[in-house]
């Protein structure tokens, strides 16, 4: 019992104090507190404080189950179950956690000095990727270090010698010497004997040249043998890999001679077409001695896929081409005018003529090395950036 008087009534018209506020409802439901899931499940009353919760037991068990995400742990080190970072010193090098948010996001990629698994970063003939210029450049270096005994002579049976020949015949039905005789005469009058000759000319330029580069093609097809197997190291010598070529030339000659019609058709266009065809199309002949198949389109995606890697790298072996074949050039030009107009007439001047040619076609030899090995070397990279491939691979293709 209290000894304290109950409290007076309102005045009229003022709301009960202990009642609902006006322009309140009691909202629908349990009272707060309550289980939701109880049927009619009383709670305390409206104003009263909340149930505290009990204590925190380091021996409990997670109150959390499976799918539900753990609370927030103060010391920043993530809790997600199934995965974590590494330790320190892990060589993925993933980046440590920090604050209570963890740390960055971890995008997966190979580490510095990763490779794919199948490419040996120590292969010889095939540059792994990322390995840039300088990997592609080492190959070719080591390449001629190790071959040049045995390409050389390959190189000089199946590419100087016949040049020199051609050279040779070339300046035997040369009719320079008969046109400047005739234009003294009548410089407004065409030579007599000017169409004849004219056809003579062009039947053993193109004639030559594709008789030529059959034989060519037995030196790229040994070559390119040669190459292949003393980077797996194998042996080779200079009678299986002619006798290599010989087996390989057919099909190598046919397909050289179509990519030749391809960029000259291109040359007539303005010049411009004819070298991107050039470029576009370098690589046919080590598409067709390592797949056999579809050298030409092959060559087109190969060098659009990749195109500026492609690119540079034919690009260099051009530019050494083009200056050693400038420089072979002037050296011919400036030993040969002496001789005159028409060198075989006496036979003095037709052996110092004959040694001449021969000569400049044996200082062409270093640029057709850096042609083939050059070639040989892009192709195995292009490979490399397409899938698994090492030299005893690539020796197993060439069959």
């Amino acid at each position: 019992m209290s000894d304290q008087p109950p409290p007076a009534a309102p005045p009229p018209g003022q709301p009960d104090p202990s009642g609902p506020h006006p322009g309140w409802s009691s909202p629908s439901g349990p009272p707060y507190g309550a289980d939701p899931t109880a049927s009619g499940a009383a709670g305390p009353p409206y104003g009263a404080a909340p149930a505290t919760p009990p204590p925190w037991d380091p021996a409990a068990p997670p109150a959390w189950g499976p799918g539900t995400p753990p609370p927030w742990d103060p010391s920043g080190a993530p809790t997600h179950q199934g995965w974590g970072y590494p330790a320190p010193g892990h060589p993925g090098g993933y980046p440590p956690a920090a604050g209570p948010y963890g740390g960055p996001p971890w995008y997966p990629g190979p580490p510095a000095g990763w490779y794919p698994p199948g490419i040996d970063p120590a292969d010889p003939l095939v540059t792994p990727p990322g390995a840039r210029l300088n990997g592609w450049y080492e190959r070719l270096v080591g390449a001629i270090q190790r071959g040049w005994r045995v390409l050389l002579p390959i190189l000089l049976l199946t590419q100087a010698l016949p040049a020199a020949v051609l050279s040779v015949v070339s300046l035997g039905v040369d009719p320079t010497a008969r046109w400047e005789a005739s234009t003294v005469q009548d410089p407004a009058a065409l030579p007599d004997t000017f169409f004849q000759d004219l056809a003579t000319v062009l039947l053993v330029s193109v004639g030559g040249g594709v008789l030529i580069g059959f034989v060519q093609g037995i030196g790229w097809a040994a070559g390119t043998w040669t190459l292949a197997r003393q980077a797996a190291g194998q042996p080779v010598d200079v009678g299986a890999a002619l006798r290599y070529g010989l087996r390989r030339a057919l099909g190598l000659w046919g397909w050289t001679l179509l990519s030749g019609v391809i960029i000259a058709i291109g040359v007539c266009f303005c010049v411009i077409p004819g070298i991107y065809l050039a470029f576009a199309l370098s690589m046919v002949g080590p598409i067709y001695l390592f797949e056999r198949q579809n050298p030409i389109g092959r060559s087109f995606r190969m060098f659009h896929q990749r195109l500026g890697l492609l690119l540079g790298r034919v690009a260099l072996v051009a530019a050494v081409v083009l200056v050693g074949s400038l420089v072979v050039g002037l050296v011919q030009g400036a030993a040969t005018a002496p001789l005159g107009l028409d060198p075989l007439a006496a036979p003095g001047t037709a052996i110092g003529a004959v040694v001449v040619l021969a000569l400049t076609a044996v200082l062409t030899l270093p640029v057709q090395l850096v042609q083939l090995v050059g070639f040989v070397v892009t192709y195995a990279e292009q490979r490399a950036h397409e899938g698994p491939v090492n030299s005893a691979g690539l020796v197993a293709e060439l069959g």
